[in-house]
């Protein structure tokens, strides 16, 4: 039984190169890969590429503070990862700060102005029938909407041929007459959400009179009347339009048309929100040659309140046969429809571009939030301080490893030589994993992940030195090199296992019970500590396994840190000092 072990362990021990060769292939491989990809940098993040930090505050509507609950924000938070990173900016972190805080964090690169553009629209999304509109001129004047510009489609899905139209907020109609504008929120305000304005109601200035009509009236006088000095120009003015204002209450609106103008808006009751919008996406219509356009999926219950809103809308006169797309108090377009839409889904097209569509594709898909938000801060990082940052880290970081460099050199001398390669090994291993993480899965390097690089250099060096101190216990207690390589190592193995296992476990709590930056460090560290398993047990050992053969090592040269007499070994070598076992010979 003893013999065939003897063989496996021998042929283990003469076939260390297989073991190189596996890392050299991973290593390879690695790297073709990386520059296969194209990308051969680790992602930054926005402490060392720069970027925009936004703190959003929780706001409790109508004084209802128990909407601001865990639960909620944990929404909001899942709801703005998908909108940010539906723009492609797989490296924004969106994170809880206290129990009403959400801090957003956008490094700079590719949409990132978009992102910050719809991060900062929070609150929730409704569709509400348009009464009046009109180009704002100024503060407290009003001018003509312009002309349809076309007549661009929509389509309810599975109804060939059967296109109602729709346009985008530039294609808006002319504004209706101001008695017709009052006509409009009166009706609304009495909960007629979607009121019939015929051309013959033009010029009436009566409206129709009921028990509530009184209240109504004055109501309604009062919205016309900040309608009328709404200057949709002034961002003051925009930013506290509709505060305050329930769902089920007509309100003002700003928006812009194509032309970039301000348009401003009296809307209805919200008969849609954006929860019932299931799925939106931007689509670039060959076929009809309506170009880029926006195609909406919604749920079993907001299909049929877009098909009644619709049918209602399609019976009235321009504007009233708009319905606006409402996101934190703007209109993000206001297309018109001229008969119901029954399909369960629906087209918007018009005056798109593919930015323009996929902007407003993001924010009906993931622009209903279960709190409204409002912007506490807005910080811009500058690359050049994280890149001075940065470059302080790597200097910190090169000096420790010069230390551990010096240490080696002065203490193991020829060893050295295998503790550094090894070293060099785990970083090369390192930097392609970094840099294949970044678009695998959104890995950002950061300023903590660069010192849980750091800190990595003094575990791959401890578990190098705890093998070769083994290496040397073994030769004071009197066995040559070859033997005491392979009788070390199982109790250095089991060592470093646990040693690393401790990290490991350390690296992996820190990455579940943090949130942010600090786990990019957790993250860094667990990486590399499996890493060093990986070179310890296919690099480092298999390399000193190969250099005990060497006349230089296995004659205890002076240099080699490993002579016998430097370590305090005593001839005569053990196996010499105990007597062979008896041979039997009948074995023999």
């Amino acid at each position: 039984m003893a013999t065939p072990k003897k063989g496996r362990n021998a042929s283990a021990q003469s076939k260390p190169g297989r073991s190189l060769a596996l890392i050299l292939i991973a290593l390879v491989a690695l790297t073709g890969g990386m520059f296969a990809s194209g990308h051969t940098k680790p992602r930054l993040g926005i402490d060392l590429a720069g970027g925009t930090s936004i703190t959003l505050r929780a706001v409790p509507e109508a004084g209802n503070e128990a909407a601001i609950n865990k639960t909620n924000m944990d929404t909001a938070v899942s709801i703005m990862e998908r909108r940010v990173n539906g723009l492609g900016v797989s490296e924004a972190e969106v994170q809880t700060q206290g129990d009403r805080n959400i801090v957003v964090n956008i490094p700079k690169g590719t949409n990132s102005e978009q992102a910050r553009k719809q991060v900062g629209t929070t609150a929730k999304l409704y569709f509400r029938p348009v009464l009046a509109t009109e180009v704002a001129g100024g503060k407290g004047a009003a001018s003509p909407s312009p002309s349809p510009t076309g007549s661009p489609s929509g389509k309810p899905s599975g109804a060939a041929g059967d296109k109602p139209e729709a346009t985008d907020k530039g294609s808006a109609s002319p504004s209706a007459t101001p008695t017709t504008q009052g006509r409009a929120v009166t009706d609304a305000l009495k909960a007629d959400a979607t009121p019939s304005a015929s051309a013959s109601d033009k010029g009436k200035a009566s409206p129709s009179p009921s028990a509530s009509g009184g209240s109504a009236e004055a109501d309604a006088s009062a919205l016309q009347a900040k309608y009328a000095k709404l200057d949709c120009t002034d961002e003051k003015t925009r930013s506290s339009v509709g505060d305050g204002v329930k769902a089920s209450e007509p309100t003002l609106a700003c928006g812009k048309n194509s032309q970039g103008q301000w348009q401003k808006y009296v809307l209805g009751p919200a008969e849609v929100d954006g929860t019932d919008v299931d799925k939106a996406q931007a689509v670039l219509n060959t076929q009809t040659g309506a170009g880029w356009t926006v195609t909406m999926d919604f749920t079993d219950g907001g299909a049929k309140k877009f098909a009644d809103i619709t049918g209602k809308l399609a019976q009235n006169q321009s504007p009233q046969n708009q319905f606006a797309i409402v996101l934190d108090g703007d209109v993000v377009s206001d297309p018109y429809v001229r008969q119901a839409l029954t399909g369960g889904n629906a087209e918007i097209s018009g005056n798109f571009n593919q930015q323009s569509a996929q902007d407003l594709s993001n924010m009906l898909s993931y622009g209903a939030l279960p709190l409204t938000f409002k912007v506490d801060s807005m910080t811009t990082v500058t690359a050049a301080l994280g890149g001075d940052q940065l470059q302080a880290g790597l200097i910190a970081g090169a000096i420790g490893l010069a230390l551990v460099v010096i240490y080696l050199l002065a203490y193991y001398r020829g060893l050295s030589f295998i503790a550094i390669l090894s070293l060099l090994v785990s970083a090369a291993l390192t930097y392609t994993l970094m840099a294949l993480l970044g678009p695998a899965i959104g890995f950002a390097l950061n300023l903590p992940a660069v010192c849980g690089a750091i800190v990595a250099i003094g575990i791959t060096a401890d578990s190098f030195i705890v093998f070769f101190e083994r290496v040397r216990d073994e030769i004071r207690e009197g066995r040559t090199l070859r033997p005491a390589v392979e009788r070390a190592w199982p109790r250095a193995r089991r060592t470093i296992l646990v040693s690393d296992f401790v990290s490991f476990l350390a690296a992996a709590v820190l990455f579940i019970v943090t949130v942010g930056k600090v786990r990019g460090f957790a993250f860094t560290l667990g990486l590399t500590t499996l890493l060093d398993v990986v070179v310890v047990f296919l690099f480092t050992k298999p390399l000193l396994t190969l250099m005990a053969r060497r006349k230089f090592f296995a004659s205890g040269h002076k240099w080699s840190g490993l002579d016998p007499k430097s370590l305090g070994a005593q001839p005569p070598l053990r196996r010499t000092r105990r007597p062979a076992a008896p041979v039997d010979p009948k074995e023999a």
